[in-house]
Parts: structure tokens; sequence; C-alpha cells
């Protein structure tokens, strides 16, 4: 599924000056907008997802930002990250014309794009930026993006390069990654192992999964890869399996039920997927473990 930003905005007295223009790529929806803002123009925003902001020209100076109702307002501020769920106020004293570029990015790939470069924590911080000094270079790479998105000639590849530079310098990314392996973390593991433990008899989804983590799906299939070894559809009937392993030998129940109470389909599923795990039906294999005891 495509990904949809899905922001809140309430403003007053903004205008904008040209259509809207938008390109987009997995995990991202960038988009450009050139507005004037009237004496007491204002506004208030709130996102589910994270954004960056990066205004293409001098700050405007009549307008100042605050991350809640009474708080300290910051002004001549050049770009900004905003994370998931930060509300935003904006206010203007006096009247500008401005443009800005926001890049509305999925929380699973913005994770997994800066895996072992940033604790995971730093990505909950709002991040606001006014030295011109330290923010010119990365303006220019915002606004190669801004003209691309306006004239598009480019492949995203080349916007998504620009977005990670971008990143990087918003964040003060480090030189030399964290020692990290880019997979999931051991909270988001043992999480995954409790909801499957708990699903049972339900069949879990991939999906399911994912969504658990707050990852897209082929991002949190690559990301489980590279921390269990195996695919999520292999760990998933392996669970099951073992499940259906341990209720064999520690209750008289039958195959058709330990199948039913296991996630299994039937009983045949059951015992192909025994089968070629342990090279024997499981009948026999219970067999052979009985008289073993």
């Amino acid at each position: 599924m495509a990904f949809r930003p899905r922001m809140q905005t309430q403003t007053r007295h903004y205008r904008t000056l040209q259509p809207l223009r938008v390109r987009t790529w997995p995990g991202v929806v960038a988009d450009v907008w050139h507005v004037q803002g009237a004496q007491g123009a204002g506004g208030f925003y709130l996102s589910p997802d994270p954004r960056l902001v990066v205004f293409l020209g001098p700050p405007p100076r009549s307008l100042s930002l605050r991350t809640s109702e009474t708080g300290h307002p910051m002004s001549d501020v050049a770009m900004l990250y905003v994370p998931a769920g930060q509300p935003l106020w904006s206010a203007m004293d006096g009247e500008e014309t401005f443009a800005h570029l926001d890049f509305h990015l999925e929380a699973g790939p913005l994770q997994q794009r800066l895996a072992g470069l940033i604790p995971s924590g730093k990505l909950s911080e709002t991040v606001m930026l006014a030295d011109a000094a330290d923010v010119k270079g990365t303006q220019s790479l915002a606004r190669m993006v801004a003209d691309e998105i306006e004239r598009p000639s480019r492949p995203a590849m080349m916007l998504d390069g620009l977005l990670s530079a971008i990143l990087a310098e918003v964040l003060n990314l480090p030189h030399e990654p964290m020692e990290h392996t880019g997979g999931l973390s051991p909270r988001q593991i043992s999480a995954i192992r409790r909801h499957v433990s708990e699903a049972l008899p339900r069949r879990t989804s991939v999906a399911e999964l994912a969504d658990l983590c707050g990852l897209s799906e082929s991002w949190f299939s690559r990301a489980f890869r590279q921390s269990t070894g195996e695919t999520p559809q292999r760990w998933l009937t392996r669970q099951r399996l073992e499940t259906a392993m341990e209720m064999m030998l520690s209750t008289d129940r039958g195959l058709a039920e330990i199948a039913d109470a296991t996630g299994f389909a039937d009983q045949a599923h059951l015992t192909r997927v025994f089968r070629a795990s342990q090279g024997l039906p499981p009948s026999q294999w219970r067999r052979m473990r009985a008289g073993c005891d």
C-alpha cells in the first residue's frame, strides 16, 4: 500500500501563490509550497508521521514556531525535523512571502534508513535549525529537490539521495555508524514472540507483525531476516510446528485438534509441514518419542 500523509492542519491568513507540486517515492511524499502570510497569520499542525521542512530561501523573519501552546516561540528557523505526533504552532507578526519544501516520511522506512546511524530515541526529538552558516549547504540540496519536484526530469533515486544528505545534516548524523545490525531491536523481537504465542490458534500474518513494529511489510521482512536469519513466513511456520510438537508430547490430543490449536489449516497441512521438517509423519514421530519415554 502506498504511503499517504495524514497531517491535520488548521491555518488562518495564509495564501498559496502557486499550485502545490508533489513528488512521491517509497516511504516519502515531498511537496513544495509558495505562501504569502499576512500579519496575524498562524496555524496548527499535527501528523502521525515524521516531517522534515526546509525553507527555500532566507528564513521568514516574521514567522515563529512553537511545539506547545505556551512554549517559547523560535524565530528565523531555516529548517526543522518534526517527529511523529509532535504538535506544531506557527504565527506571523508581519506580512511576508516565502517558500518551503516539506518531506512527509513513513516512520518504518525512516527508522530503517537511519539504522546504525542514530539512536532510535533521537527520532522522537524536534530539531529546529536557525543558524544560516549551518544550513546554507543543506538549503542548496533542498533547492535541488524543489526544482526537480516542480520540473521533473530525474529519477526518484536522485531525490532519495538528496533526502538522505539533508537528513544527515539536520539530525547531525555521525561520520562513523554506530554498532548496530540494522535489523529489529530485541524489544521488537520479544513483542513479536509474545504476540504470536498469544495469537494461537489464529494464523498470524506478516502484515500484522509489520504493523506491530510500525514498519511496512517489505521493510519488516528485510529487517526480520537480518535479525533472525530466516523469513517471517518460515519463522512463523516453525513456531507453529514447534508448538505442535510440544503438544504431541505433553498431551493426548489428536493430530487434527493439535493442528487446529496451532494455526495449521488442517491435519493434512500439519502432516506436510512436519514431514518436510522431520523426515517422517507426525504420527510415527509421536509413537517413536512415546516409546523412548
